[in-house]
């Protein structure tokens, strides 16, 4: 089983979006068939069967085995991943194009990138997968915390300078047999688990005015 499934079919994305469907992808985290679905989820034998069918058609699940009860085989089934992705390449015809209006302090433009990043990275994976290697990549994830909306600008413009730098150092568009890779870096607030959770004196709190901070744009529209 993958750890993430990337999904590019349309039709594949349909059925997964599935109430039941999606249901029965998480309980076949562990092998089931399915009787054992059936009982786990509390719905009909026939519907849990309509559904696996439909679920294997867009290899979303896998046969695992199958087992002999008296004259019966028990089919087991399991999810092809522990969690899925579905790529923006499902809504080619709207998908979001970073090159469209390419602006750094625009929460909409990080949007774009995210979304490119998720689509070219699945394609790379759908076809390393089919091709049995394995792809090439590298990723941080970090949190910091800023004392106020100046360090952060501060922050995200030395963190440009140090990018733009390595990148002028090390590309080389004349390198034989070179490879281009594409560097996303993107910097936003982190979502509150609920409105209610956030103490109204929380320096996580949003002001009344977002633009009262230090002087910039509202916060929804500036993930510096």
């Amino acid at each position: 089983m993958l750890d993430v499934a990337v999904i590019e079919e349309p039709a594949a994305a349909e059925a997964s979006l599935d109430p039941i469907r999606a249901r029965i992808l998480a309980a076949l985290a562990e092998p089931g068939s399915a009787a054992m679905l059936a009982s786990r989820l509390g719905l009909p034998r026939q519907k849990v069967n309509y559904h696996l069918k439909e679920l294997e058609r867009h290899e979303l699940v896998e046969l695992a085995e199958e087992r002999r009860k008296g004259n019966v085989t028990e089919r087991v089934y399991r999810a092809t991943a522990a969690s899925y992705v579905i790529s923006p390449s499902v809504l080619a015809a709207v998908s979001p194009d970073p090159s469209r209006s390419p602006d750094q302090l625009s929460a909409r433009w990080l949007l774009a990138l995210g979304s490119r990043l998720v689509q070219e990275v699945g394609a790379l994976l759908t076809g390393a997968s089919r091709a049995g290697k394995r792809v090439a990549t590298f990723g941080i994830d970090a949190q910091v915390r800023f004392a106020s909306a100046a360090d952060r600008a501060a922050f995200a413009e030395e963190l440009s300078q140090a990018v733009a730098a390595l990148v002028s150092r090390y590309h080389d568009e004349s390198a034989p047999g070179g490879r281009s890779h594409r560097v996303v870096v993107g910097l936003h607030q982190i979502p509150a688990a609920s409105p209610a959770s956030l103490d109204a004196g929380s320096p996580d709190a949003v002001a009344s005015d977002p633009a009262e901070d230090a002087g910039t744009e509202p916060e929804q529209e500036n993930p510096r």
